[in-house]
This record gives C-alpha cells, structure tokens and sequence, in this order.
C-alpha cells in the first residue's frame, strides 16, 4: 500500500486571474476593451506567444491595444438557415467564415483587463515584442502569465479546428467574446473542449521507477506512461489499462494502488493530463514494448537514473510538464537535466 502523498506543485496547475466567465453574454465586451488603452492583450500565431526578452527566461508581452487590428463586430445572431441544411455546398456559400485574426476573453486581475488576439499559424508579423516563443520554451513565467498563455493557447487551438460544425458541415461563428462557435444551419452552439489523459510514474515493490521511450521521441528521452481516457472508462481503469498496454505490467488492484497526484492542463492542443502513482506488486518484474508506440521501456533506482541522466543517457521531460514533476516526486528532488 502506498503511503498518502503531499500534494504536486504544478506549472500550468498555476493561474491568478478571474476568468469571469459572466462577462462573456456581453456581446460589446471586446469592442470596448480594445477601446480601452489599459487593457493587456496576449497576442499569438497558431502556439507561438509574443514575447519579450530573450531565450527560456522570456516573460509574455502583453500589449496595449493601439496599433493591432481591432475586433470583427459580432452582431446579433441571425436565425438558422434551415434551407440550406440539406445542402452542404450552398452553406458554404451562404454564411461567411470570418479570417483571423480572432479576439477573445481571457479574464481579469487586480483591475486589468486580459484578451487573446489569435492569428494563423505561419502568420507572426512583427510586434512591439519582436520574438515569438511556444509555451513549452518558457521557464519564467509566473503564475499570471502561466494561466493566461495555457488558457490562450488551449482556445486558440480549439477554433483554429472548429470552423465548420461537425454535424452538417457548415461555417461556425464566433460567439460570446470568443469562447462560443455558432452553427447557423442548425441553431447549435459548440463550446471548448478538453481530452483528459492519465500520466502516472509505476513504482514497484522494490521501490523502482518504470520509464518509457516512444518511437517518436529523440534517442535518449525517457518518461512516465500517459493515455488518453476511453469512453465509459474511469481515470484508474485507464491508469491500469495504459500500463498493461504499453508495457505489459500489471498494477495491482487495490484502492490504494492507483493515487492521484495532481492535474494541469497541457494544450498541446486539448489535454487534461491527470497524474497518479501506480504500484506494481513484486520484484524483478519484465516490461515489455510493443516495438511500435514504445520501444524501450526500463526500471530504475534512484542511484541509476541520476547517473544516467548525468552522463546524457537519459533524457527527461521540461520541467513545465507534470511528467518531470511525478518523476522528481519518486526521486526525492531535483534531477539535473531536461530537453
């Protein structure tokens, strides 16, 4: 049985403003933020924020609104084209599809307004920030700027694949300060989602790490297993199922087997990674990779990771993901390293 655990201290976990969501019915809010030369807004191209300064030390600029390109006018809804729902290509035709840029909502803090100006991939014009990072490559950040560039950067990557509905084929429209897309065939709203998925460090009896390396990754990575939640599938049956998948372990059955860790979003582009400790009962177990997802899975002591780590032949996850967290957890502390 595992012994109860502290709580993780998570990077995108993080956030300080209010998201007021109750602002969003507004349909003036972002005309008039954009009229307002106190408003900050966070711009970004596809999963690149604008920023300033230099490297992984880089901090978010967020911008006075002079000068960026002002907010499309909604206006009120028009009523469904019900005529048009039978036929696909005369939808189309019917109902423009706004270009990016796109403003939406982000919330408040201390007084000050936040919106997100969202343009195309592969579209980054020049800024008063002049760089241009993901969020993966940002270590600085504090706990304001975590929680407005993970919740911009999670929208933004759900309407740049939300512009038709998936129902009958037809152009959405943005709604509710940017957190709503419209279908007008069928009168439907279409709100954000989130995909949740497990990610769990497996520690057995003789209190070993068990790390995996995916076919995809550089020579060398290493990490804790992860999945995405099935359908009708609790979080601790897709902890049990991912490991015997991957690696053909088995973790055992009790309550206290599976323990939640902590969450943090991950919108790399629309994932709720759920973190666990999982135990797996005995010594000396084998784990064994398909060769397709996995290729590599090993167990580790703690002596043998940070020596592996130390001499480049295990790499770790960043530590903006929970992955590195749940491993340094088991470990006892920091490990030198991350990619």
């Amino acid at each position: 049985m595992l012994n109860p655990l502290p709580p993780l201290d998570l990077p995108l976990a993080r956030a300080l403003h209010d998201r007021a969501a109750e602002r969003r019915d507004d349909p003036g809010l972002l005309a008039a933020l954009y009229k307002d030369p106190a408003t900050r807004v966070l711009v970004l191209h596809g999963d690149r924020l604008a920023v300033g300064g230099e490297g992984r030390g880089a901090h978010l600029a967020l911008l006075a609104p002079a000068g960026l390109p002002a907010p499309a006018e909604a206006g009120p809804t028009p009523p469904p084209h019900y005529d048009a729902a039978d036929d696909p290509v005369d939808v189309r035709h019917d109902v423009p599809v706004p270009p990016p840029p796109l403003w939406f909502w982000l919330g408040e803090h201390d007084g000050v307004h936040y919106v997100a100006l969202a343009g195309a991939a592969g579209d980054e014009r020049p800024t008063a920030a002049g760089a241009w990072a993901t969020l993966r490559e940002l270590d600085a950040l504090d706990h304001l700027e975590q929680g407005l560039a993970t919740q911009a950067v999670a929208l933004a990557g759900w309407h740049a694949v939300h512009g038709f509905c998936p129902r009958c084929g037809a152009p959405t429209q943005v709604r509710k300060a940017g957190w709503v897309r419209w279908c007008p065939v069928e009168d439907r709203e279409l709100y954000p989602r989130t995909d949740p998925a497990v990610i769990m460090t497996v520690v057995d009896d003789d209190d070993r790490l068990l790390l995996g390396h995916a076919a995809h990754w550089p020579e060398g990575r290493f990490s804790t297993l992860a999945g995405f939640v099935e359908p009708g599938e609790s979080l601790e049956q897709a902890v049990r199922r991912e490991v015997a998948e991957e690696v053909h372990v088995h973790v055992a059955d009790g309550l206290a087997d599976v323990v939640y860790r902590g969450s943090q979003a991950w919108p790399f582009p629309a994932s709720l990674m759920v973190g666990f400790r999982a135990h797996v009962t005995g010594h000396g177990i084998e784990a064994r990779t398909d060769g397709v997802e996995l290729t590599d899975a090993r167990w580790f002591t703690r002596e043998e990771l940070l020596k592996a780590v130390e001499t480049g032949e295990v790499r770790l996850p960043t530590r903006l993901s929970i992955a590195r967290a749940l491993i340094e957890e088991w470990y006892g502390g920091r490990l030198p390293g991350e990619w």
